[in-house]
């Protein structure tokens, strides 16, 4: 920090949700003592965390996550932080500490010494957002200017080459008119240490995007999302726009999702390869899928987090609703990928999640899923979740019927939550008190909080009723 003249230290942490927060210090406060013994902070103030009356709780920033702000003003250098109580012991609720106590599992378990995930979060990039919720009234109203409703506006002019709905996969440009946005978030990602492969305008209209991170190691790449997050939302900003990992903020297009692409590895070996076996995935990583399909409705929801996530997950929008794998099928739950360069690339990749989940909780719950699976020897054809090497959109109503779905909304996952959880508990991973303070607080302000309100679309269907 001495050497890139940094003037202050901004400490990060994660509560319950995947919500960022920090606290800065200058550097003239900056001691070595800072990184043995932490900085004091309110953990009552943050969501999922303590209450008041037992509220002093300890920050502890980790060196190996040191980065230099892009977008601070003064030369400002950032650290994620654990989260510790005061008697020194890591805090059961910190997201952090639960992603590294599932690394720790999977070591323990004897089954493989590296999970590496890489997951795939979409975006939208708007030129305009409002919205409001009121007593008599609520609306919303997003605007872009590559938007196929924009196709009619005066401009002046109007130079046209809007993207219709779904059809806004990788367009050169005029069409796709933020590429140049994007690759300023890719400059900055790469600035503080993250690895990009790619980026590309996505399938929906109006700004979706797409930005590629090569995969990492669980807590790893968890901090790598919070960080992408943060970037692609500040350079938005700083361009006058509006970035957002809402996952259906469209009615009639396709939403983001957070596509993750998962694999352990032994020694080096990638243990989910197997050059005979169908879709080149050994018989663990045939176990370790079905043990994600075999607790999906509970998963959701904390890989779904919230009530728009399940406004993504409906037929006909690229979304997988159906709780089965294939190799190279875009419509599974679980897809496993059958363009590879080296037996090192094969992996699964779990299409459902979206980018609104906590990237550590999430992460976690999906390996303990895995370990389950691995553990019981779960056998996906076994538990009827295929392979299904069609268009499972297309089924007939017979053959869906033999197809398990994903939950219809957030409510129906937190009670799938509550009654599948003990996979999570192994090894101390997750803890009682985390779930029941999840199921509480999303029952409370996401599911009562939009039941409980009119809906505007209601007032189409029944004012004159």
């Amino acid at each position: 920090m001495r050497e890139r003249r940094v003037e202050f230290l901004d400490l990060r942490l994660t509560d319950l949700f995947g919500g960022w927060h920090h606290i800065m210090l200058p550097m003239a406060a900056v001691e070595a003592s800072l990184f043995e013994a932490g900085l004091p902070f309110d953990g009552s103030s943050l969501r999922g965390y303590r209450h008041i009356e037992e509220s002093d709780m300890v920050l502890l920033p980790d060196p190996a996550t040191l980065h230099v702000d892009p977008f601070a003003a003064r030369p400002t250098a950032a650290m994620q932080s654990d989260v510790y109580d005061p008697q020194g012991q890591p805090y059961g609720r910190d997201p952090r500490g639960v992603a590294k106590r599932a690394e720790q599992a999977l070591v323990a378990a004897g089954v493989a010494d590296s999970a590496y995930f890489g997951p795939e979060l979409e975006f939208f990039v708007f030129d305009d957002v409002r919205m409001h919720s009121a007593t008599n009234e609520a609306f919303y109203h997003l605007d872009s200017v590559e938007a196929e409703w924009n196709s009619g506006r005066a401009e002046g002019p109007n130079l046209g080459y809007k993207i219709r709905a779904k059809e806004g996969y990788v367009p050169l440009a005029p069409s796709d008119q933020l590429s140049d946005l994007r690759s300023e978030m890719v400059t900055q990602l790469m600035g503080v240490g993250i690895d990009v492969e790619r980026h590309h305008h996505e399938v929906a209209t109006a700004g979706q995007g797409e930005i590629g991170m090569r995969f990492q190691t669980l807590t790893t790449m968890a901090d790598h999302v919070l960080l992408y997050k943060h970037i692609v939302r500040n350079v938005a900003h700083q361009a006058g726009k509006v970035a957002t990992f809402m996952p259906k903020p469209l009615y009639g297009d396709n939403g983001s999702g957070m596509h993750t692409h998962q694999s352990l590895f032994k020694n080096g070996q990638n243990l989910f390869y197997d050059e005979q076996a169908y879709g080149h995935l050994s018989r663990l990583g045939r176990s370790y899928l079905a043990g994600i399909l075999t607790h999906a409705p509970a998963l959701l929801a904390l890989t779904n987090p919230t009530t728009n996530s399940y406004r993504r997950l409906v037929p006909g929008f690229e979304a997988p609703v159906n709780l089965v794998f294939a190799k190279g099928n875009r419509s599974a739950a679980i897809r496993i990928p059958t363009v590879i360069s080296s037996p090192k690339a094969v992996r699964i990749e779990f299409r459902t999640p979206d980018p609104t989940a906590n990237p550590y909780l999430a992460f976690a719950a999906m390996l303990m899923a895995g370990l389950d699976g691995i553990r019981r020897d779960l056998d996906p054809e076994r538990e009827g979740f295929g392979p299904w090497d069609v268009n499972t959109y297309e089924l007939t109503p017979e053959e869906r019927a033999r197809i398990k779905s994903v939950p219809g909304s957030l409510e129906e996952a937190l009670d799938q939550l509550e009654r599948d959880h003990d996979f999570l508990l192994h090894g101390d991973v997750f803890s009682e008190d985390l779930i029941d303070a999840w199921i509480q607080e999303k029952r409370r302000r996401d599911v009562d909080g939009v039941r409980v309100r009119p809906h505007p679309y209601e007032f189409h269907l029944y004012l004159d009723a």
